[in-house]
């Protein structure tokens, strides 16, 4: 058994996964819920995983420390299209660490994210190399990667255009190696881009959502559709409460149960 065979066991141990992101500091700077990030990291100890940034794993050392520690994920590269606040018009994918640099900063996990359809054939090349070399580099070092598959301006998309690059997407994630994918949902029509990609994929949650309950909503469309698990960040750390949201999430995602009576078990609106 290969060093990625063993993270990613440990990580599927107890079904699907929640994982709580936390890298958006990287960039969209100190966002509400984000700003005292070692304080927050202590309030999801309970997620089965979470995603940071290269930079601050150093600053929350004491919890990955522990035993029964939820396993870190460390992104790898950087891209215009996540820097929302800026609008810019394309999604250029950069690197910024290696898979073994990840695990020298204590990962379980690398993660690295790419986007297509930027209306640049060259840069959407670009964007696949940087991906690419990623993963050659995630075998030599024995750590397991997601791959990220985020659509230029994929939160401004119509359904169908939504449901056809991230169809596209998660199966180019997967021929190239990746171990899991992380994108959006897509809708009714899922479970189709689940049923032709042969790794897990894990919904992600984007924008905040209206009302609390409409993140567990989500996060059950996503199970039922066929995901192996959710990847939310503001919709966890932006909750009024955000361990009891947490706990929440997980009876959704990790036992299946209806999100309004889980909602209404811990008094989620």
């Amino acid at each position: 058994m290969t060093g990625e065979q063993i993270r990613l066991k440990r990580l599927f141990s107890s079904g699907n996964v929640v994982v709580v992101a936390v890298d958006h500091g990287l960039y969209n700077g100190p966002l509400a819920g984000l700003i005292d990030l070692p304080h927050v990291v202590q309030s999801i100890v309970d997620a089965d995983a979470i995603l940071m940034s290269p930079g601050m794993p150093a600053h929350c050392a004491d919890v990955f420390a522990q035993r029964n520690a939820p396993s870190l994920i460390v992104r790898l590269n950087w891209g215009t299209q996540y820097a929302t606040q800026w609008q810019y018009g394309t999604a250029h994918s950069v690197p910024m660490i290696s898979a073994s640099d990840a695990l020298a900063l204590g990962a379980d996990i690398a993660l690295a994210g790419f986007s297509l359809h930027t209306g640049d054939e060259r840069m959407d090349a670009d964007n696949i190399a940087v991906l690419a070399k990623h993963i050659v580099e995630k075998r030599a070092a024995g750590i397991p990667l997601v791959g990220e598959f985020y659509p230029a301006g994929a939160e401004d998309l119509a359904p169908e255009q939504l449901q056809e690059q991230v169809a596209i997407g998660c199966r180019i994630a997967a021929e190239l190696g990746s171990d899991m994918i992380k994108t959006f949902y897509t809708g009714k029509d899922f479970d189709k881009i689940v049923a032709a990609t042969p790794v897990p994929i894990f919904g992600l949650g984007a924008r905040k959502t209206p009302r609390e309950i409409d993140a567990l909503r989500l996060a059950a469309g996503e199970i039922r559709a066929g995901a192996r698990g959710v990847v939310f960040g503001r919709n966890v750390v932006q909750a009024r409460e955000p361990k009891r949201f947490l706990d929440a999430l997980k009876e959704v995602v990790k036992a299946g149960k209806d999100p309004e009576q889980v909602a209404q078990k811990f008094g989620i609106e």
